[in-house]
Parts: C-alpha cells; sequence; structure tokens
C-alpha cells in the first residue's frame, strides 16, 4: 500500500449546519482525497482533481472548505501546527497546500 501523501486527524467534519464526526480523518493517497470517520468508514471521497480546496473568509484560521465534486465538507483543523511529537491536527492552510500539489495547481 502507497504511503499517504497527506493525513490529518482528529478532524471535526461538517456538511452544512450538521456536523458528521468530531474526530474524522482526511486522507490524500493514491490521487484520492478521502474524508473518514473516527472509525474509518468512509464519509465521501473523490479523485483529488475533482476535489477544491479553500479557506472560508468567514471562519477563524484553523477550517477550511472541501468541495468534492459538488457536495461541500467544512473542516475544522488546527489553527497552527501541532509541535514535533504533540498530537493534533496539522493547520488548515497545509490541506489546502497539500490538495494544490496533489492536483498540479499553484497559488
Amino acid at each position: 500500500m502507497a504511503e499517504p501523501e497527506f493525513t490529518a486527524t482528529g478532524v471535526r467534519i461538517g456538511k452544512r449546519l450538521r456536523s458528521l464526526t468530531r474526530a474524522g480523518q482526511v486522507r490524500i493517497r493514491g490521487g484520492r482525497l478521502e474524508l473518514l470517520t473516527s472509525y474509518g468508514s468512509e464519509i465521501d471521497s473523490a479523485p483529488v482533481r475533482a476535489v477544491r480546496a479553500s479557506r472560508p473568509w468567514f471562519a477563524p484560521q484553523g477550517r477550511a472548505f472541501a468541495d468534492l465534486g459538488g457536495k461541500r465538507y467544512l473542516l475544522t483543523l488546527g489553527e497552527r501546527d501541532p509541535a514535533p511529537g504533540e498530537p493534533g491536527p496539522p493547520a488548515a492552510r497545509r490541506f489546502i497546500e497539500a490538495v494544490r500539489r496533489a492536483t498540479g495547481r499553484t497559488g
């Protein structure tokens, strides 16, 4: 199995006003973005080329949108990257950069 290109755990995943999981996982692996529950069940996935990631202008720094084929999810990651050895999800900025790198987009 290939090593994931990006992994974040402890991520709150929501859709509109509904929380789907408070401790989910976000993974980019093998050209796909996967949103998983804390138990590893798939919430949604899509080819990374069909994913758009952005930061909402109205939300705190630790949040990002992930649009998977027309379905928009609000991800609450960390406001800052955790220190080495410290638990916690990476910053939302790192998630957005990882999606852009995986799709070949810049800026």
